[in-house]
């Protein structure tokens, strides 16, 4: 059986649907729609391997790449670099917005975000949307090719490397198979 088209993710407000999966592309991108809930966001963040296209189909998104802030609406875009810190929110009291984006190259993006929303919507992250537990939170940095802001590139690189393979050793990434591998009954995340 395949996996969701749909995932949900309770923490952040928002709704993922797949329009492109890196299996169906080969590897080359992730193209997803997101309905993201009035003054829904995500964190501020960077990644060195892939870059990030965003679209609007509904509503404002705004969003914050570098020290720049933008509103975009409806047909607006914008393209996030690499190593450029960023994260996206909806001004909105009232409305959701919806916009895509595009991840190039797929790299283990699909994955992450399948993991953190089925985590998140079985109750197993804190009201900041992180992983209770710190194996899982391990692994989604590593795959997940992920970084903060106030600590240091190197830094984070190796530890969330050393740390991720440690938790693949102790089986982690069997324990969150059901969240992103075929199954015949996936668990979590679906709508």
């Amino acid at each position: 059986m395949s996996l969701p088209r749909t995932i949900y993710n309770p923490i952040i407000g928002d709704k993922v649907t797949f329009l492109e999966t890196a299996e169906e592309t080969g590897g080359e991108r992730v193209t997803v729609e997101v309905e993201l809930a009035p003054e829904g966001k995500n964190g501020l963040h960077y990644h060195t391997t892939y870059l990030e296209h965003f679209e609007v189909v509904k509503g404002e998104l705004g969003l914050q790449v570098g020290k720049e802030i933008l509103y975009l609406r409806r047909g607006g875009t914008a393209d996030v670099a690499l190593y450029v810190r960023h994260l996206f929110f909806n001004p909105s009291k009232k409305e959701p917005v919806t916009f895509r984006v595009t991840i190039s190259p797929a790299g283990g993006f699909e994955d992450t975000l399948r993991i953190a929303y089925g985590l998140a919507a079985d109750g197993r992250v804190d009201k900041k949307g992180i992983p209770l537990k710190f194996s899982h939170l391990a692994v989604l940095l590593d795959i997940g090719e992920t970084y903060l802001p106030f600590m240091p590139y190197w830094f984070q690189r190796r530890l969330f490397r050393y740390l991720g393979k440690r938790a693949r050793r102790k089986g982690v990434m069997k324990e969150l198979e059901p969240y992103y591998k075929r199954t015949e009954t996936p668990v979590g995340a679906s709508v």
